[in-house]
Protein backbone atom coordinates (compact mmCIF):
# COMPACT_ATOMS: atom_id res chain seq x y z
CA UNK A 1 0.00 0.00 0.00
CA UNK A 2 1.51 3.68 -0.92
CA UNK A 3 2.28 5.82 2.01
CA UNK A 4 2.59 9.30 2.32
CA UNK A 5 5.20 11.95 2.03
CA UNK A 6 5.01 14.58 4.94
CA UNK A 7 5.49 17.97 3.24
CA UNK A 8 4.71 16.93 -0.21
CA UNK A 9 0.82 16.97 -2.49
CA UNK A 10 0.96 13.41 -4.08
CA UNK A 11 -2.14 13.05 -6.58
CA UNK A 12 -2.65 9.50 -8.48
CA UNK A 13 -5.73 9.19 -10.65
CA UNK A 14 -5.68 6.74 -13.50
CA UNK A 15 -9.35 5.80 -14.40
CA UNK A 16 -12.40 7.31 -16.84
CA UNK A 17 -15.06 9.28 -15.57
CA UNK A 18 -17.35 9.65 -17.74
CA UNK A 19 -15.93 10.77 -21.72
CA UNK A 20 -13.21 11.79 -19.58
CA UNK A 21 -10.04 9.36 -18.94
CA UNK A 22 -7.51 10.47 -16.15
CA UNK A 23 -4.08 9.64 -16.44
CA UNK A 24 -2.60 12.42 -13.95
CA UNK A 25 0.09 11.66 -11.41
CA UNK A 26 2.35 14.06 -9.41
CA UNK A 27 4.31 14.70 -6.43
CA UNK A 28 5.03 18.05 -5.61
CA UNK A 29 6.44 20.32 -2.24
CA UNK A 30 3.46 21.28 0.07
CA UNK A 31 4.27 24.90 -0.26
CA UNK A 32 3.93 27.84 -2.74
CA UNK A 33 1.70 27.71 -5.10
CA UNK A 34 1.60 24.99 -7.65
CA UNK A 35 -0.18 26.03 -11.06
CA UNK A 36 -2.25 23.03 -13.27
CA UNK A 37 -1.91 24.02 -17.00
CA UNK A 38 -3.25 22.86 -20.67
CA UNK A 39 -5.79 23.74 -23.03
CA UNK A 40 -9.53 23.84 -22.08
CA UNK A 41 -11.11 20.45 -22.11
CA UNK A 42 -7.88 18.63 -20.99
CA UNK A 43 -9.07 17.22 -17.65
CA UNK A 44 -8.12 20.34 -15.56
CA UNK A 45 -11.11 20.52 -13.78
CA UNK A 46 -11.79 16.82 -13.66
CA UNK A 47 -8.56 16.57 -11.87
CA UNK A 48 -9.61 19.40 -9.10
CA UNK A 49 -12.66 18.07 -8.50
CA UNK A 50 -10.90 14.74 -7.74
CA UNK A 51 -8.80 16.18 -5.59
CA UNK A 52 -11.42 17.72 -3.48
CA UNK A 53 -13.52 14.40 -3.33
CA UNK A 54 -16.35 15.83 -5.23
CA UNK A 55 -15.71 13.02 -7.74
CA UNK A 56 -14.48 9.62 -6.87
CA UNK A 57 -12.18 7.08 -8.89
CA UNK A 58 -12.09 3.88 -7.09
CA UNK A 59 -8.38 3.59 -7.65
CA UNK A 60 -7.11 7.17 -7.14
CA UNK A 61 -4.35 8.20 -4.35
CA UNK A 62 -4.36 11.60 -2.99
CA UNK A 63 -2.44 12.80 0.25
CA UNK A 64 -1.53 16.03 1.72
CA UNK A 65 1.39 16.59 3.93
CA UNK A 66 1.02 13.10 4.97
CA UNK A 67 -2.49 13.02 5.19
CA UNK A 68 -4.18 10.12 2.91
CA UNK A 69 -7.28 11.40 2.04
CA UNK A 70 -7.81 9.09 -0.94
CA UNK A 71 -6.16 5.44 -1.32
CA UNK A 72 -7.47 1.43 -2.08
CA UNK A 73 -9.03 1.45 1.74
CA UNK A 74 -10.09 4.83 2.52
CA UNK A 75 -11.85 7.65 0.93
CA UNK A 76 -12.97 11.16 2.83
CA UNK A 77 -15.50 12.59 1.48
CA UNK A 78 -15.25 16.13 0.62
CA UNK A 79 -16.59 17.78 3.85
CA UNK A 80 -13.92 15.70 5.48
CA UNK A 81 -11.30 17.05 3.88
CA UNK A 82 -9.22 19.95 5.42
CA UNK A 83 -9.51 21.86 1.80
CA UNK A 84 -11.04 25.01 0.48
CA UNK A 85 -12.44 25.14 -3.00
CA UNK A 86 -12.66 28.61 -4.56
CA UNK A 87 -14.00 28.55 -8.42
CA UNK A 88 -15.58 31.61 -10.29
CA UNK A 89 -16.98 33.74 -7.76
CA UNK A 90 -21.01 32.85 -6.33
CA UNK A 91 -23.19 36.02 -5.28
CA UNK A 92 -23.52 34.87 -2.23
CA UNK A 93 -26.84 35.45 0.13
CA UNK A 94 -27.66 39.08 -0.71
CA UNK A 95 -29.39 40.03 2.94
CA UNK A 96 -26.23 39.75 4.13
CA UNK A 97 -23.48 42.26 4.64
CA UNK A 98 -19.92 41.42 3.48
CA UNK A 99 -19.20 41.08 7.58
CA UNK A 100 -21.90 39.06 7.96
CA UNK A 101 -20.83 36.46 5.38
CA UNK A 102 -17.30 36.45 6.64
CA UNK A 103 -18.18 36.10 10.68
CA UNK A 104 -20.81 33.14 9.47
CA UNK A 105 -17.77 31.28 7.88
CA UNK A 106 -15.09 32.30 10.90
CA UNK A 107 -17.81 30.85 13.63
CA UNK A 108 -17.32 27.27 12.59
CA UNK A 109 -13.68 27.37 12.59
CA UNK A 110 -11.36 27.36 15.53
CA UNK A 111 -8.35 30.16 13.76
CA UNK A 112 -5.33 28.16 12.90
CA UNK A 113 -4.55 29.76 9.64
CA UNK A 114 -6.00 33.10 9.96
CA UNK A 115 -8.22 35.11 12.01
CA UNK A 116 -11.15 37.44 10.93
CA UNK A 117 -9.02 40.57 11.56
CA UNK A 118 -6.16 39.10 9.22
CA UNK A 119 -8.45 38.40 6.49
CA UNK A 120 -9.67 41.91 6.24
CA UNK A 121 -6.33 43.50 6.61
CA UNK A 122 -5.03 41.01 3.69
CA UNK A 123 -7.80 41.25 1.41
CA UNK A 124 -8.48 44.92 1.89
CA UNK A 125 -11.97 44.05 2.68
CA UNK A 126 -12.64 46.71 5.14
CA UNK A 127 -14.36 49.25 2.70
CA UNK A 128 -17.31 46.46 1.64
CA UNK A 129 -17.26 45.36 5.28
CA UNK A 130 -21.04 46.80 5.45
CA UNK A 131 -22.13 46.16 1.97
CA UNK A 132 -24.04 43.66 0.30
CA UNK A 133 -22.23 41.01 -1.31
CA UNK A 134 -25.08 41.02 -4.72
CA UNK A 135 -23.85 45.36 -5.10
CA UNK A 136 -20.06 44.36 -5.13
CA UNK A 137 -17.89 43.91 -8.66
CA UNK A 138 -17.12 40.61 -9.94
CA UNK A 139 -13.21 41.45 -8.29
CA UNK A 140 -14.55 42.45 -5.01
CA UNK A 141 -16.82 39.49 -4.73
CA UNK A 142 -14.05 37.32 -5.78
CA UNK A 143 -12.12 39.17 -2.79
CA UNK A 144 -15.12 37.70 -0.67
CA UNK A 145 -14.82 34.46 -1.52
CA UNK A 146 -11.20 34.15 -0.89
CA UNK A 147 -11.87 36.07 2.41
CA UNK A 148 -14.67 33.22 3.25
CA UNK A 149 -11.99 30.25 1.92
CA UNK A 150 -9.38 31.69 4.61
CA UNK A 151 -11.42 31.64 7.21
CA UNK A 152 -12.66 27.94 6.87
CA UNK A 153 -8.71 27.55 7.96
CA UNK A 154 -8.17 24.72 5.10
CA UNK A 155 -4.75 22.90 4.56
CA UNK A 156 -5.32 23.76 1.21
CA UNK A 157 -6.72 26.26 -1.20
CA UNK A 158 -8.09 24.82 -4.32
CA UNK A 159 -8.44 27.79 -6.83
CA UNK A 160 -10.00 26.42 -9.95
CA UNK A 161 -9.93 29.19 -13.07
CA UNK A 162 -11.33 31.38 -10.34
CA UNK A 163 -10.75 34.32 -12.80
CA UNK A 164 -11.59 32.98 -16.01
CA UNK A 165 -14.93 35.49 -15.30
CA UNK A 166 -12.98 38.16 -15.23
CA UNK A 167 -12.23 41.02 -17.21
CA UNK A 168 -8.49 42.74 -17.69
CA UNK A 169 -9.29 45.03 -15.40
CA UNK A 170 -10.82 42.44 -12.60
CA UNK A 171 -8.09 40.02 -12.87
CA UNK A 172 -5.20 43.36 -12.55
CA UNK A 173 -7.11 44.22 -9.53
CA UNK A 174 -6.94 40.34 -8.08
CA UNK A 175 -3.79 39.02 -8.58
CA UNK A 176 -1.83 41.31 -6.06
CA UNK A 177 -4.27 39.51 -3.57
CA UNK A 178 -3.20 36.41 -4.79
CA UNK A 179 0.67 37.20 -4.63
CA UNK A 180 0.20 38.41 -0.97
CA UNK A 181 -1.50 35.22 0.25
CA UNK A 182 1.09 33.49 -1.42
CA UNK A 183 3.78 35.78 0.52
CA UNK A 184 2.43 35.85 3.88
CA UNK A 185 0.32 32.90 4.65
CA UNK A 186 1.64 28.78 5.12
CA UNK A 187 -1.22 27.54 3.22
CA UNK A 188 -0.28 25.30 -0.21
CA UNK A 189 -2.36 26.43 -2.70
CA UNK A 190 -3.46 24.72 -6.44
CA UNK A 191 -4.06 27.07 -8.56
CA UNK A 192 -5.86 25.88 -12.31
CA UNK A 193 -5.79 27.79 -15.10
CA UNK A 194 -4.78 28.04 -19.00
CA UNK A 195 -3.38 31.66 -19.07
CA UNK A 196 0.26 30.90 -18.53
CA UNK A 197 0.94 34.53 -17.94
CA UNK A 198 -1.05 34.39 -14.61
CA UNK A 199 1.32 31.07 -13.73
CA UNK A 200 4.44 32.79 -14.49
CA UNK A 201 3.97 35.97 -12.18
CA UNK A 202 3.06 33.54 -9.33
CA UNK A 203 3.44 30.04 -9.29
CA UNK A 204 5.93 28.04 -7.81
CA UNK A 205 5.75 24.64 -9.06
CA UNK A 206 3.43 23.83 -12.50
CA UNK A 207 2.26 20.34 -13.75
CA UNK A 208 1.54 20.05 -17.54
CA UNK A 209 -2.02 18.09 -18.45
CA UNK A 210 -3.12 17.55 -22.38
CA UNK A 211 -5.93 15.49 -22.84
CA UNK A 212 -6.33 14.08 -19.45
CA UNK A 213 -2.54 13.08 -19.34
CA UNK A 214 -0.02 14.69 -16.74
CA UNK A 215 3.26 15.34 -19.21
CA UNK A 216 5.20 17.11 -17.05
CA UNK A 217 5.44 18.41 -13.23
CA UNK A 218 8.55 19.83 -10.97
CA UNK A 219 9.56 23.54 -10.67
CA UNK A 220 8.06 26.30 -12.42
CA UNK A 221 11.41 26.97 -14.51
CA UNK A 222 12.52 23.48 -15.09
CA UNK A 223 9.13 22.68 -16.89
CA UNK A 224 9.00 25.78 -18.69
CA UNK A 225 12.23 24.28 -20.46
CA UNK A 226 10.50 20.84 -21.09
CA UNK A 227 9.85 20.83 -24.94
CA UNK A 228 5.98 21.41 -24.41
CA UNK A 229 6.56 24.93 -23.31
CA UNK A 230 9.89 26.12 -24.98
CA UNK A 231 8.46 25.18 -27.97
CA UNK A 232 5.92 27.52 -27.75
CA UNK A 233 6.76 31.06 -29.63
CA UNK A 234 6.24 33.33 -26.71
CA UNK A 235 8.76 30.84 -24.69
CA UNK A 236 10.41 31.92 -21.09
CA UNK A 237 12.10 31.27 -18.34
CA UNK A 238 10.95 32.89 -14.95
CA UNK A 239 13.60 33.25 -11.93
CA UNK A 240 13.36 34.23 -8.77
CA UNK A 241 16.06 36.33 -7.53
CA UNK A 242 17.43 38.45 -4.63
CA UNK A 243 17.73 42.33 -4.12
CA UNK A 244 21.71 42.22 -3.77
CA UNK A 245 21.84 46.31 -3.96
CA UNK A 246 21.10 48.88 -5.81
CA UNK A 247 23.79 51.05 -8.44
CA UNK A 248 21.99 54.41 -7.80
CA UNK A 249 24.69 56.14 -10.23
CA UNK A 250 23.54 54.11 -13.53
CA UNK A 251 20.17 53.44 -11.73
CA UNK A 252 20.49 49.74 -11.71
CA UNK A 253 19.36 47.21 -9.22
CA UNK A 254 22.23 44.42 -8.52
CA UNK A 255 20.24 41.26 -8.02
CA UNK A 256 21.90 37.70 -6.75
CA UNK A 257 20.77 34.18 -8.21
CA UNK A 258 22.37 31.19 -6.88
CA UNK A 259 25.85 32.87 -6.84
CA UNK A 260 25.20 34.62 -10.22
CA UNK A 261 24.71 38.26 -10.10
CA UNK A 262 22.45 40.31 -13.23
CA UNK A 263 21.62 43.69 -13.59
CA UNK A 264 18.63 45.59 -14.55
CA UNK A 265 17.22 49.07 -14.83
CA UNK A 266 14.93 50.00 -12.42
CA UNK A 267 14.05 51.65 -9.40
CA UNK A 268 15.81 51.32 -5.47
CA UNK A 269 14.30 48.09 -3.59
CA UNK A 270 14.35 46.67 -0.42
CA UNK A 271 17.81 44.27 -0.27
CA UNK A 272 16.67 40.71 0.45
CA UNK A 273 13.72 41.07 -1.17
CA UNK A 274 12.39 38.06 -3.88
CA UNK A 275 12.23 39.60 -7.32
CA UNK A 276 11.18 37.40 -10.23
CA UNK A 277 12.25 37.84 -14.04
CA UNK A 278 10.63 36.69 -16.81
CA UNK A 279 13.63 36.51 -19.53
CA UNK A 280 12.11 35.44 -22.88
CA UNK A 281 14.01 32.75 -25.29
CA UNK A 282 14.17 35.62 -27.81
CA UNK A 283 16.15 37.75 -25.60
CA UNK A 284 19.10 35.81 -25.39
CA UNK A 285 21.69 35.00 -27.70
CA UNK A 286 24.55 32.48 -27.85
CA UNK A 287 28.69 33.26 -28.25
CA UNK A 288 30.89 30.40 -28.53
CA UNK A 289 34.02 33.00 -26.26
CA UNK A 290 33.14 35.75 -23.38
CA UNK A 291 32.70 39.02 -25.04
CA UNK A 292 35.46 41.53 -24.77
CA UNK A 293 33.15 44.20 -24.93
CA UNK A 294 29.57 44.63 -25.19
CA UNK A 295 26.52 46.36 -24.07
CA UNK A 296 25.13 43.67 -22.68
CA UNK A 297 25.50 43.64 -18.86
CA UNK A 298 24.44 40.06 -18.02
CA UNK A 299 26.63 37.20 -20.06
CA UNK A 300 26.82 33.73 -18.31
CA UNK A 301 28.61 30.62 -18.86
CA UNK A 302 26.39 27.95 -19.92
CA UNK A 303 25.93 24.31 -21.41
CA UNK A 304 23.77 23.35 -24.00
CA UNK A 305 21.21 20.86 -22.86
CA UNK A 306 18.70 20.26 -26.06
CA UNK A 307 17.95 21.83 -29.27
CA UNK A 308 14.48 21.80 -30.43
CA UNK A 309 13.46 22.80 -34.31
CA UNK A 310 11.16 25.96 -33.72
CA UNK A 311 10.20 26.77 -37.38
CA UNK A 312 12.21 26.19 -40.87
CA UNK A 313 14.79 29.20 -39.84
CA UNK A 314 14.69 29.25 -35.77
CA UNK A 315 16.05 26.54 -33.12
CA UNK A 316 15.45 26.84 -29.53
CA UNK A 317 17.97 26.07 -26.92
CA UNK A 318 17.66 24.82 -23.64
CA UNK A 319 20.56 26.19 -21.46
CA UNK A 320 21.87 25.20 -17.98
CA UNK A 321 23.65 28.36 -16.64
CA UNK A 322 27.30 27.30 -15.38
CA UNK A 323 27.63 30.08 -12.50
CA UNK A 324 27.77 29.46 -9.30
CA UNK A 325 25.49 26.24 -8.63
CA UNK A 326 24.88 24.78 -11.98
CA UNK A 327 22.01 23.66 -13.49
CA UNK A 328 19.41 26.52 -13.51
CA UNK A 329 17.51 26.55 -16.88
CA UNK A 330 17.18 28.79 -19.51
CA UNK A 331 15.68 29.54 -23.21
CA UNK A 332 17.81 30.90 -26.32
CA UNK A 333 16.14 30.86 -30.14
CA UNK A 334 18.39 31.90 -32.15
CA UNK A 335 18.59 31.42 -36.32
CA UNK A 336 19.69 28.15 -37.84
CA UNK A 337 22.53 29.85 -39.53
CA UNK A 338 23.71 31.21 -36.50
CA UNK A 339 23.81 27.32 -34.61
CA UNK A 340 25.63 25.70 -37.71
CA UNK A 341 27.96 28.97 -38.11
CA UNK A 342 28.76 28.56 -34.07
CA UNK A 343 29.27 24.29 -34.55
CA UNK A 344 26.89 24.34 -31.91
CA UNK A 345 25.36 20.85 -30.48
CA UNK A 346 23.66 18.68 -27.49
CA UNK A 347 26.78 19.67 -24.40
CA UNK A 348 28.87 22.35 -25.72
CA UNK A 349 30.21 24.94 -23.57
CA UNK A 350 28.74 28.64 -24.46
CA UNK A 351 28.13 32.02 -22.97
CA UNK A 352 24.64 33.02 -22.77
CA UNK A 353 23.93 36.27 -23.45
CA UNK A 354 20.70 38.17 -21.69
CA UNK A 355 19.88 41.26 -23.18
CA UNK A 356 16.13 41.90 -21.82
CA UNK A 357 14.93 40.63 -18.44
CA UNK A 358 11.44 41.62 -17.40
CA UNK A 359 10.12 42.10 -13.66
CA UNK A 360 6.79 40.76 -13.48
CA UNK A 361 4.44 42.52 -10.23
CA UNK A 362 5.57 41.06 -7.05
CA UNK A 363 3.96 40.87 -3.39
CA UNK A 364 3.81 44.66 -1.41
CA UNK A 365 6.78 43.39 0.46
CA UNK A 366 8.82 42.83 -2.42
CA UNK A 367 7.96 46.35 -3.84
CA UNK A 368 8.52 48.02 -0.52
CA UNK A 369 11.05 50.96 -2.68
CA UNK A 370 13.63 53.03 -1.19
CA UNK A 371 14.42 56.73 -1.25
CA UNK A 372 16.77 57.27 -4.23
CA UNK A 373 19.51 58.36 -2.29
CA UNK A 374 19.84 54.78 -0.24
Amino acid sequence: MREAKTGYIEVAFNDSLGNISLDAQFSLPAKGVTAIFGPPGCGKTTLARCIAGVQRLPSGFCAVDGEIWQNETTFRPPHLRPLAYVFRPPIPLSHWSVRRTLLYKASKSTPTLIDFDGVVELLALSPLLERSPSHLSAAERQRLALGSALLGQPQLLLLDDPLIVLDRSAKCEILPFLERMREKLPLPMIYITHDIADIERFADHLVMMKDGVVTAAGPLNVVQSDPALAGRGEAAVCLDTLVGGYDGRYGLIMLRLNGARLLIPGVPLRPGAQLRLRIAAGDVSIACEPPRASSILNVFPARIKASLPFDEAEVTLVLALETGRSGVPLLARITRRSFDALRLSNGANVFAEVARAVPLAAAERCLQRLPRSA
